[in-house]
């Protein structure tokens, strides 16, 4: 793919000195961008358009659907440590002109990752209603959500493989194969959600449960339409036809760069699960606003991805062509550009946040909760661009025990203390609940914009 034509046919492989001048390598970046972007965006939409259609169920189910796709969260630490290993590794191998070895690391990252989804999912789809249980919930949120998760879980192998093989392939460049793959799988989970849940097309209304088969249906057939493209070639990465059996010395190396971010995001998720204990003090409406919130999240920092994702390509190929300045300047154009569209785009959503609210419920106490979560997210927009952002830079270079530090300091340390300051001691309002997520951003996007700028990720090997 070069900075033009954006095709996927090759990988893009940036040496030194090819890039003359900024508005060329905003060109760049803007093209490694806008894939990933509307690849999220797509996947925002059909989780937007699922939990409206749980959302015509009830509060419960709403409820039940946020606590399962939490659990789906926590269980996928293992597709975090391969992806970005996978991503650092395909990502120097191109940009130093070694392809064969960017396949081999691609297949092992597949082979690795397949095993250890399913490996991780077993035993929660065994004790599915204690993992629900653990939340805090009501009763009869534990009996939606169990049903949910048990079936969404049979479907994260197939997920994990969709994850991987699209992070080896924006390592060397190719976003647009990963957004039709997404675009083919997004379609099929839309039309699979409108006939399992309601009972639509002859099929039996499943509710809850018909919202999980048809995620678990989608992501297997977006594994094996990948699979297939991979083998047959013409991508920038194709499967090695000589490759069978797993390789130890390459997913040692894989995971030795990837295991902080798996970590990582168990901490996220833990601290995720605890942020929901807290919002579950002030009753099922706040738990239901919650998960309503974060589905707008998702919208709101898709420019973040994909600038994140032109970060991490740009600086671990860069870095791989022997061209550390290159690297930086890409680092923080992306940066910058992310900034500006997430600053409008927090704009936009502060002042729809009540249309918004009423589009998944109108029970008025969850609207209330909802919008007042809604404008904290949209206030701190400018910081998730930064957050999101440079922590793709610094796994492109392979430094991914900063952001880990960075998460512990913003995530426990800031979100965490002051939201059980506000439910235990002060017994504030959830508005204040809300507003933890502030000193969380902040801190992280400090942090991370202070190790960027001090150069030590130049000199990391992977």
């Amino acid at each position: 793919m070069d900075s033009e034509s954006g095709s996927p046919a090759r990988p893009v492989a940036i040496a030194a000195g090819r890039i003359s001048s900024r508005g060329q390598l905003l060109r760049l970046i803007w093209a490694l961008s806008w894939p990933v972007i509307v690849t999220f965006s797509l996947e925002s939409v059909v989780g937007l358009v699922d939990m409206l259609m749980v959302g015509r169920l009830g509060a419960v189910a709403v409820a039940g659907v946020g606590v399962g796709m939490q659990i789906l969260s926590a269980v996928s630490a293992a597709l975090f440590a391969v992806g970005t290993g996978t991503l650092a590794l395909v990502a120097r191998n191109i940009g130093a002109g070694r392809k064969s070895e960017a396949e081999t690391a691609l297949y092992q990252s597949l082979l690795a990752v397949a095993i250890l989804a399913a490996l991780t999912a077993l035993p929660v789809i065994l004790w599915t209603p204690f993992a629900v249980r653990a939340f805090g919930v009501e009763e009869a949120v534990v009996g939606s959500g169990s049903a949910y998760t048990r079936w969404l879980l049979l479907g994260v192998p197939a997920d994990a493989v969709v994850f991987v093989a699209a992070l080896g392939l924006r390592g060397a460049g190719d976003m647009r194969t990963p957004l039709i793959v997404g675009a083919i799988v997004g379609a099929l989970n839309v039309v699979g959600n409108y006939a399992l849940i309601f009972g639509h097309f002859g099929c039996p209304a499943l509710g809850v449960r018909g919202a999980a088969i048809a995620s678990a249906l989608s992501f297997a057939a977006g594994a094996a339409l990948i699979l297939v493209l991979l083998a047959r070639g013409g991508l920038a990465l194709q499967l090695p036809r000589r490759e069978r059996w797993p390789r130890v010395d390459v997913i040692v190396r894989i995971l030795r760069v990837g295991y902080p971010a798996a970590i990582e995001h168990i901490l996220m998720q833990l601290g995720f699960f605890l942020y929901i204990l807290f919002a579950s003090a002030y009753g099922t409406s706040a738990v239901a606003a919650y998960f309503i919130g974060v589905r707008i999240l998702a919208l709101s920092f898709l420019p973040g991805f994909g600038f994140s994702a032109a970060a991490s390509t740009l600086v671990g190929q860069n870095l791989g062509a022997g061209s550390p300045e290159q690297a930086e300047r890409s680092g923080w154009e992306s940066n910058r550009l992310a900034v500006y569209l997430m600053s409008g785009a927090g704009i936009a959503i502060f002042a729809a946040a009540r249309p918004i609210a009423r589009l998944f419920v109108d029970d008025p106490q969850v609207v209330a909760d909802a919008v007042s979560f809604i404008r904290v997210l949209a206030a701190a927009q400018p910081l998730m661009a930064v957050d999101f952002t440079l922590t793709g830079a610094l796994r492109g270079a392979g430094d991914t025990r900063f952001p880990l530090l960075a998460v512990l300091l913003g995530f426990y340390g800031c979100r965490l203390g002051f939201a059980y300051a506000v439910t235990a001691w002060l017994e504030w309002g959830v508005f204040w609940l809300w507003i933890a997520l502030l000193g969380d951003y902040l801190t992280r996007s400090i942090l991370k914009a202070y190790r960027f700028q001090s150069g030590r990720w130049k000199h990391i090997q992977v």
